[in-house]
């Protein structure tokens, strides 16, 4: 079996638990090698005889890592990752031997049953097939070796996360590279969208962890009073790592590395024991595969330091949640960046149709931007000041401001030199100032060649995102290209629709501060859509101008949509039930005798003061406050248990899917964060010792 040792330098063992193209290079036989990327580069269907060798090669090179099984790994609609495990044993005569055929490498069958369909599949229609998927590289994971793969019902509807994303690329190749015809490109055959996640999470000791009913069952601390420290000094972000953590980032990096995955920044994040790691670009449909990997791993790699990482968006409440900030980017097989402006944006015309149809595309689709970052968690999150509203605009700096608007107006740019700076210190040198800033408070920025959507949660699958991003994008450029091809004067046409585009799209730029209160009143003047919970997001998905969009682009059939809309309602609903009983479970059972047992405490000493008082003049005044205090809070936790145990109850109760979610969203929210208020001011009250789990002090600085 081969090992490989962690202990040089990452360029001797990064991707050797994958079988990459250098991997096939040297293990298949030439024309199946140019088969396999040519699928690869081009999109070309690979032939049925090239997989038998492609499989012969891969269970060798697995066999040699000491693998003995396979597996079809997917990502289905439960929001994790899913795999079936099968051995290369086939028997043969009174023994075995190792094989792997090529239908087994194309072709698995899952239960599709068990896995949510949102009404596509019934109880007893169990067949379900995960299909290879050539264009990502198949890894080796705990001695498995597996294999990304598509999910799809019997009858053909798409049951996961990636196959919408594979379909979306190839519409957003088809619709580019008709553009760039129109500039006269003929040798770009292949454009593609590439991803770069920033993925946020908290590390915190697993003895709080496992002491917390909360965090073992839904991710997030469902009580918990703010500590005197929160993260209002700045101090930790980008401060100094603890050893555990820098430990633990250490074995992630190596773990990743050896998967192919370009782990590239880590740091401290503002939040108390919060931390980022950022990856290099990658396609998307790769980058989707690398962040479910990520994810995995940071929670795998964390156990083995005594920590547990919790992906939830909002693990504690009062201090800032975590996002995963996705960079959006489109390239051609060329190398060209379509969202490069150049040193002169203005003459850019590529680059300017590209901005101008993400702009239009935003304006028009923002509902289904808006729904793919929707959830019970990034709830808890979006709309404080830590992450962008929930209403979509689009930042793109003052400089790309002042082209747009010398376009629409037909005046000349003035002042398009960049910027330098001079730091007043001979040995620093000077640097050129970036084209925009970074405008942390905006849904979807422009960061100089890229837009980074900042809303999805730190839990969320990339894909969902990104195959919205790029049928919105694919429809855009389409009807782009519609109106230039019939066009007579193809310059003055592309002028005239740069300016249209402009003037009709431009409420969606905003470039201030997206947390201010002005500007939700200037969202409502310039009539954006606000959608401000999941359940309301979410019921946007089947509209008619969506379904449209989604089928033109041979992205999601409306049934499909449909299908996504009930599982995506149906999980919020379960989720918020599952928080709801785990609060009632939690403040029955053990925050609510503890302020019994405490006030009772209290009433003893009041009795015992009280009979001394006449002799030795001693006062109870101190525990008559608290014990009055603390019993009324105490029957205020009582009702409020009451109270989310009815709404609870109800919301169960409704049907449809739909008016059960809006149920969850009314009732049982509010009613959660009623109980929990009250919760809260009597753990300041009760001592800490008495309190019956970890306090936020404990968790957040432990570590």
């Amino acid at each position: 079996m081969h090992t490989f040792e962690t202990t040089g330098a990452p360029d001797t063992y990064f991707g050797c638990n994958v079988f990459n193209e250098q991997v096939m290079r040297s293990t298949l036989p030439r024309k199946v090698y140019e088969a396999v990327m040519s699928t690869r580069r081009m999109g070309t269907p690979l032939p049925r005889e090239a997989a038998d060798v492609v499989a012969a090669a891969m269970k060798d090179w697995a066999v040699s890592h000491g693998c003995t099984h396979f597996t079809h790994w997917f990502q289905p609609m439960t929001g994790v990752t899913a795999e079936k495990h099968d051995a290369f044993l086939t028997p043969a005569g009174s023994g075995v031997i190792l094989d792997f055929s090529g239908k087994e490498l194309i072709k698995g069958e899952p239960d599709a049953s068990s896995f949510p369909s949102g009404g596509l599949r019934a109880t007893f229609e169990a067949r379900g097939y995960t299909a290879w998927d050539p264009t990502s590289d198949a890894f080796i994971k705990d001695r498995t070796l597996c294999i990304p793969t598509g999910f799809v019902s019997y009858t053909g509807e798409v049951l996961d996360k990636k196959t919408p994303l594979l379909r979306s690329m190839e519409a957003v190749s088809r619709a580019c590279v008709r553009m760039l015809r129109l500039f006269g490109n003929t040798a770009v055959h292949r454009v593609t969208t590439a991803v770069g996640p920033e993925q946020e999470y908290f590390l915190i000791d697993k003895e709080s962890y496992d002491a917390r009913e909360d965090l073992i069952l839904t991710g997030r601390t469902l009580f918990g009073a703010m500590p005197p420290k929160g993260e209002e000094m700045d101090d930790h972000y980008f401060g100094n790592l603890t050893q555990r953590v820098s430990d633990f980032m250490r074995e992630l990096d190596e773990e990743l590395w050896k998967l192919g995955i370009y782990a590239k920044t880590e740091h401290n994040e503002v939040a108390p024991a919060q931390h980022e790691l950022a990856p290099v670009y990658t396609t998307s449909n790769i980058a989707a595969d690398h962040n479910q990997l990520t994810m995995e791993l940071m929670k795998k790699t964390a156990l083995k330091h005594g920590l547990v990482c919790l992906l939830h968006e909002k693990p504690f409440a009062g201090i800032s949640g975590s996002g995963k900030h996705n960079n959006w980017s489109v390239s051609t097989d060329d190398g060209q960046n379509l969202l490069d402006p150049g040193d002169t944006p203005q003459e850019n015309m590529i680059f300017l149709l590209t901005l101008c149809a993400i702009l239009k595309g935003v304006k028009e689709y923002a509902p289904l931007l808006r729904l793919s970052s929707a959830s019970a968690g990034n709830d808890c999150r979006l709309g404080g000041n830590e992450a962008p509203p929930t209403v979509i605009s689009v930042f793109i700096g003052d400089d790309l401001q002042k082209v747009l608007d010398a376009i629409e107006q037909g005046k000349p740019l003035d002042g398009n030199g960049k910027e330098r700076f001079n730091l007043g210190v001979d040995a620093i040198p000077q640097f050129r100032k970036d084209s925009t800033d970074r405008n942390r408070t905006s849904p979807m920025a422009f960061t100089g060649n890229k837009f980074e959507f900042r809303m999805l949660g730190s839990a969320d699958s990339i894909s969902c995102f990104n195959f919205v991003m790029n049928t919105i994008f694919a429809t855009e450029i389409t009807q782009f290209c519609e109106e230039l091809e019939q066009a007579e004067d193809f310059t003055a046409a592309l002028h005239d629709l740069l300016v249209r585009t402009i003037r009709e799209n431009k409420d969606i730029i905003f470039n201030g501060n997206g947390y201010g209160d002005e500007w939700f009143a200037e969202c409502k003047r310039r009539n954006l859509p606000n959608y401000p919970s999941t359940v309301e997001a979410l019921m946007q998905y089947d509209r008619d101008e969506f379904v449209k969009i989604f089928e033109a682009q041979n992205v999601l059939s409306r049934a499909e949509i449909t299908s996504r809309k009930e599982i995506l309602l149906d999980n919020y609903s379960k989720t918020v039930g599952i928080e709801a009983r785990t609060m009632l479970d939690m403040a029955r059972k053990k925050i609510l005798p503890v302020c019994i047992s405490y006030t009772r405490q209290l009433c003893e000493s009041i009795t015992l003061k009280n009979s001394l008082s006449p002799m030795l003049n001693i006062s109870s005044a101190v525990e008559d406050a608290l014990a009055s205090e603390i019993s009324d809070l105490t029957a205020g936790l009582y009702d409020a248990i009451e109270d989310l145990r009815e709404h609870l109850a109800a919301a169960a109760a409704v049907h449809p899917v739909t008016e059960r979610a809006a149920a969850f969203r009314k009732g049982v929210v509010p009613a959660m964060e009623r109980l929990r208020t009250t919760a809260d001011a009597l753990e300041v009250l009760i001592p800490q010792d008495q309190w019956p789990f970890p306090a936020y002090s404990e968790i957040l600085y432990n570590i």
